[in-house]
């Protein structure tokens, strides 16, 4: 590893994989419904109130009556930012670049951080429909990518 934290085989070339993402226990119930193709948010009981990143209690109530439910796959594009370089990360995502990393609003409400795919980026607006489909990384993780609704 080099002091700035690029491995050996990162710095001859070799490829590494995309990182996956940490299945906490709060947020086991969303991947094994992006497996499924499907996008699961947690709802308060007491309430009522929708949030992401899954976590033990209500972000609004503190309430621990948390359950988790189906989610449209559609959205619109929040916000969003043009990635055009990889730096100290996997060199698996240097092959897609430039692209676009959105904030997604669901139509609960709530934003999930989603890359956009089948668009040039710069084409990427506020306020665009679209859409989620999934890329299964490994047999326990598919994550989910919006692409514009025409």
């Amino acid at each position: 590893m080099s002091k700035f934290g690029v491995s050996a085989d990162h710095a001859e070339g070799h490829e590494r994989p995309k990182p996956l993402p940490e299945i906490t226990p709060f947020a086991q119930e969303f991947w094994e419904g992006t497996k499924r193709g499907e996008l699961r948010i947690q709802r308060c009981k007491g309430c009522g109130h929708s949030q992401w990143i899954p976590r033990p209690n209500c972000e609004e109530c503190s309430s621990r009556e948390l359950t988790s439910e189906l989610s449209s796959l559609s959205g619109v594009v929040y916000s969003f930012t043009i990635i055009r370089q990889v730096v100290m990360n996997s060199s698996a995502f240097e092959a897609e670049l430039p692209f676009a990393l959105a904030a997604i609003e669901l139509s609960s409400g709530v934003r999930l951080i989603a890359q956009v795919v089948d668009v040039e980026p710069e084409k990427v607006s506020i306020g665009m429909k679209v859409e989620a489909s999934f890329e299964h990384l490994s047999d326990k993780v598919a994550v989910p990518k919006f692409h514009p609704i025409v």
